[in-house]
C-alpha cells in the first residue's frame, strides 16, 4: 500500500494535483473539482491537528470501518461524505491547490513522526496507518477527476 510519506507516492500525488484543472469533470459524484480539492485538505488539517471539525469518536466507525481507511482495497465510488467535510460552494481552484500541497509537504516533512494524535472519529492510528489512509483518500479523489 502507497503511503504520502513515500517521496516517490508524495510526488505522485503533487503531480496528479497539479494536473488538475478547471476543465477537470468527475467520473462520478457530485463535487466540481474546486471543492474536490478544498476537501482533501480536511484529513489532513485533521492528522495535523489544524482543524477537528466537530467529529466525535464512535466505537462503530472504529470497529466496521477503521481497517478499510488504510488497506490495499480501493473504496468504492459514490461513498457518503461527511457532512463537515462538504461544501456547497465553488472554491478557487488555483488557490486550493496550493494550500492542498503545502498541505502534503507539511504531513510528508513529518513522515518519521513516532506518535500522532488520535483521529476524532476513528482513534489513533500508527505512522504507517496515516500514510496509507492520507494516500488511499487522495488517490480516490484524484481518480475520481481522472488524474
Amino acid at each position: 500500500m502507497k503511503s504520502i510519506f513515500s517521496t516517490q507516492a508524495k510526488q505522485e500525488l503533487e503531480n496528479r494535483v497539479n494536473n488538475l484543472s478547471e476543465k477537470s469533470r468527475a467520473l462520478w459524484g457530485k463535487m466540481n473539482v474546486s471543492q474536490m480539492v478544498w476537501h482533501c485538505q480536511g484529513p489532513l488539517d485533521i492528522m495535523l491537528q489544524n482543524k477537528t471539525f466537530g467529529m466525535s469518536s464512535s466505537w462503530i466507525a472504529k470497529l466496521f470501518f477503521k481497517k478499510s481507511l488504510y488497506n490495499d482495497k480501493p473504496w468504492r465510488k459514490g461513498l457518503p461524505t461527511s457532512k463537515f467535510l462538504k461544501t456547497t460552494e465553488t472554491k478557487n481552484l488555483t488557490e486550493e491547490k496550493t494550500k492542498l500541497l503545502n498541505l502534503i509537504s507539511e504531513v510528508h516533512s513529518q513522515r518519521d513522526k513516532a506518535e500522532w494524535a488520535p483521529h476524532p472519529a476513528f482513534g489513533y492510528f500508527t505512522n504507517e496507518q496515516w500514510g496509507q489512509l492520507q494516500y488511499k483518500h487522495l488517490d480516490h479523489h484524484l481518480r475520481q477527476f481522472g488524474v
